[in-house]
């Protein structure tokens, strides 16, 4: 496993005192860059650049040249696992992710863990190509979704207003519904114990939908599935960094950092940052949380903001990130002026 050396990213992982945090962005690779936009057209469809390791490795290169990043982020999708378990995948135009719904115990057989490695094999060929090609002072990040939000868009067959049939599911049969999960763990520990062979110097499990749910199904199905990831990397790589993303948790931020023992905990917008500070701060490494329409609006507003964050968090480990993902509408001038003013604030 890596040890801190000369990267700032994996220097606050490890705890360390810095003169200012690392940042990277989540979605920092994607369409507000016309470069990206360019060789999407010319990769053909959404699944052709995620398995295309000279695609996929040139998109994940691309902010890296505009803006000094101390982190890269693998350029993949949440949804390659359901796509190389055999659950038919596709990506349309003004639709985003479709699929062919999954929505009882008896529909599992369909699932196959045989044949996932096969599939997914460009990525990890991905990943080998980016350690080499990274800049020697910015870490590798790679990632996967929760089994819970990964499992929302097998069952929901698409992304979700209400959660109805997945809430369904899990609250009538939750054994057959933790069947699925179940899947998915083994899946997801799999599919990043491979990143990690292949070059991957730390990990973030994104539950973009974990809070959606109440207090006692939120740790069956996000706390639990998350803990026995972690349970499972760790056996291979025991000082493997780890940085967990419940969007949505709220005060079950606790519970989750607790239980799970991540390395790091992503913050979502809405997360307090005092709070954040006195109540998770203390516990373990943060990471967050400017508001991605703080970027779009850009100025002033802006790097007022990135101030009050980097002030607030600045009496323990802090990574500076937004609390979700850069939307395609943000001016790339307007990420250059956060990158520059994170580069020159000091404690």
């Amino acid at each position: 496993m890596p040890t801190s050396n000369n990267k700032r990213f994996l220097k606050a992982l490890n705890g360390e005192k810095l003169d200012r945090p690392p940042f990277w962005l989540m979605r920092q690779a994607g369409r507000y860059l016309p470069e990206y936009r360019k060789l999407r057209a010319e990769a053909g469809s959404f699944l052709d650049l995620c398995y295309s390791p000279k695609f996929a490795e040139e998109v994940t290169l691309q902010p890296l040249r505009r803006y000094d990043f101390d982190a890269a982020i693998l350029f993949a999708d949440i949804l390659l696992i359901p796509d190389a378990l055999g659950q038919p995948l596709d990506y349309k135009e003004g639709e985003g992710p479709v699929l062919d719904p999954i929505r009882s115990a008896k529909e599992l057989g369909s699932l196959s863990l045989d044949k996932i490695h096969e599939r997914l094999n460009p990525v990890y060929e991905t990943v080998n190509r980016l350690s080499s090609s990274l800049p020697d002072h910015c870490a590798l990040i790679g990632f996967a979704g929760a089994p819970w939000t990964v499992a929302t868009y097998m069952v929901e067959g698409r992304g979700s207003k209400d959660y109805v049939n997945i809430k369904k599911w899990a609250y009538s049969d939750p054994v057959g519904f933790g069947q699925l999960i179940d899947i998915l763990v083994v899946a997801t520990t799999e599919y990043l114990l491979k990143q990690v062979e292949a070059g991957a110097e730390t990990i973030q499990i994104f539950d973009t939908w974990a809070g959606v749910l109440p207090d006692s199904e939120f740790l069956k199905w996000v706390i639990e599935p998350t803990k026995r990831i972690v349970d499972g990397l760790r056996a291979k790589y025991p000082q493997l960094p780890i940085i967990g993303f419940p969007k949505g948790a709220g005060g079950n931020l606790i519970e989750f950092v607790k239980t799970t023992k991540v390395t790091a905990v992503s913050l979502d917008t809405a997360t307090p940052l005092e709070w954040a500070a006195k109540e998770i701060q203390p516990h373990t490494v943060v990471q967050g949380n400017l508001d991605p329409i703080s970027v779009v609006t850009g100025g002033q507003p802006m790097v007022d903001r990135i101030h009050h964050i980097l002030e607030t968090l600045s009496g323990g480990s802090h990574i500076f990130n937004l609390g979700h993902g850069i939307i395609p509408q943000t001016p790339p001038e307007n990420v250059d002026l956060l990158a520059k003013t994170i580069h020159e604030w000091r404690k």
